[in-house]
């Protein structure tokens, strides 16, 4: 099974107002690591200090970076059409989403799930749900939090480690059934258009 997880850091909470910082995203063949995006984005304006302090990026790490219109491209090349997942796909997926639109860029083909709903199918009954808890609780090797890259290994590790659980060693699970564990939600990037627009004759 190949996949590719993915994770974010944002300077807010809102899609379309607040800004992209960092993308992690590895992907993983056979349940191990195999690849890995990972780059720092300068948002073109100052880290706010409430999200610095949540994942320890400054502006003087951003300084210099390359902007989001610039890695998204190579971003949707590292994807290619590999289904996708992250924890809280849905937060992650509306930032890129909302930039994607606006950029007009191309964009991940792959089907997006989320690591979060699966777990509160395979592992019910746990305190919460969050990223951190599910590592602990599998006893998954961990370092720092919330820095894209890493979080996007331990979403990995998680999703594999979730697989283990429900399906037989060496099955590859069919795209319905990993739909399915995902509460039957199965998101997707915009796709953008880029075809230049025919000219009406008729408005001449």
């Amino acid at each position: 099974m190949r996949f590719i997880a993915f994770d974010l850091e944002t300077t807010g909470f809102l899609p379309g107002v607040d800004n992209i910082v960092e993308i992690g995203a590895v992907r993983f063949v056979n349940g191990q690591p195999d690849s890995l995006f990972a780059t720092l984005i300068n948002p073109k304006r100052s880290m706010p200090e409430a999200a610095s302090r949540v994942n320890g990026i400054t502006d003087d790490m951003l300084a210099g970076k390359p902007t989001i219109e610039e890695v998204l491209p190579k971003f949707a090349e590292f994807c290619g059409d590999d289904f996708l997942v992250a924890h809280n796909a849905p937060f992650d997926v509306s930032f890129l989403s909302a930039e994607i639109t606006k950029h007009e860029t191309p964009a991940p083909g792959g089907v997006i799930l989320c690591t979060c709903q699966i777990a509160k199918k395979v592992l019910p009954g746990l305190a919460n749900y969050k990223l951190g808890t599910l590592v602990q609780h599998l006893k998954i090797s961990s370092t720092e939090f919330h820095r894209a890259e890493q979080d996007a290994g331990y979403c990995g590790e998680l999703f594999v480690r979730m697989m283990q659980k429900v399906f037989r060693a060496g099955e590859v699970p069919a795209m319905e059934n990993l739909i399915g564990l995902s509460n039957n939600t199965a998101l997707r990037f915009p796709k953008i258009d880029r075809k230049p627009k025919q000219l009406d004759l008729l408005s001449l």
